[in-house]
């Protein structure tokens, strides 16, 4: 069986299915601009727009383009200069740290370039590490990591430390991690910019498969147009404005 085919039969098991669309991100009108005077960069210009529950939208540019900094306003890493982000009912702009914390814990699930694995933990204990944090109880913590690296093709893995696995292995990890605490949203800032080509498809097919079945929302970030086709809607920044295609 497939990755892509353990994401559809392991949904149901993990308590997830795909839903009516409906609005987890709004965006409205937001800036954000670095530096002053002749120095200051606008790297994100008036941006506006939705996402609904089970769709991958790509975020598309060139590098400076803004990506990066509008997926960290989405996420609650950074707060823009103007304008608004909700996600999935929570006003990520006018939130507070307790508040941005639970957000980062709970809401949203983020998936890095880098994989940002602990180096010394396993597999399985890499993706239990937002489960700790949480504070869910060992039984029902390990029976969900066992799950999720199925979901992602790594059952037989658990064990492995990161520099036991291959680039692609250790972003499926990263992948099943960001899953843990079943986010409304998953973030992933050019997943595969670290991967070969098929490798990177293979990511990315795997996030489609995710979204889809389990009915949740992405945004990924990716300069790569090998990948766009498997977006559901593709967005354009050019010097951190959205752009038509």
């Amino acid at each position: 069986m497939s990755p892509q085919d353990m994401v559809v039969a392991g949904a149901a098991g993990f308590g997830g299915s795909a839903t009516p669309a409906d609005e987890v991100v709004r965006v409205s009108g937001v800036s954000r601009t670095f530096g002053r005077g002749e120095h200051a960069v606008q790297a994100v210009r008036d941006v506006s727009f939705t996402a609904n529950r089970g769709e991958l939208v790509a975020i598309r540019g060139r590098s400076g383009a803004g990506k990066t900094t509008l997926l960290n306003l989405i996420g609650g890493l950074d707060r823009p200069d103007s304008g608004q982000v909700v996600v999935a009912g929570h006003d990520v702009t006018s939130a507070g740290e307790a508040e941005l914390l639970r957000l980062r814990r709970g809401t949203v699930g983020f998936v890095f370039q880098t994989f940002g694995l602990v180096p010394i933990l396993s597999a399985a204990e890499n993706v239990g590490v937002p489960l700790r944090l949480a504070q869910v109880p060992a039984a029902e913590r390990e029976q969900r990591v066992a799950v999720l690296l199925e979901l992602v093709g790594l059952g037989g893995h658990a064990a492995q430390r990161p520099y036991e696995l291959s680039g692609g292995q250790q972003q499926r990890v990263a992948v099943a991690r960001a899953l843990a605490n079943e986010p409304d949203l998953l973030i992933a800032d050019e997943p595969t910019g670290q991967l070969d080509s098929e490798t990177g498809r293979s990511i990315m097919d795997l996030l489609r498969a995710v979204v889809h079945a389990r009915g949740m929302t992405a945004l990924v970030a990716t300069h790569d147009p090998a990948l766009i086709d498997l977006a559901d809607r593709v967005l354009v920044l050019r010097d951190g404005r959205l752009v038509d295609g």
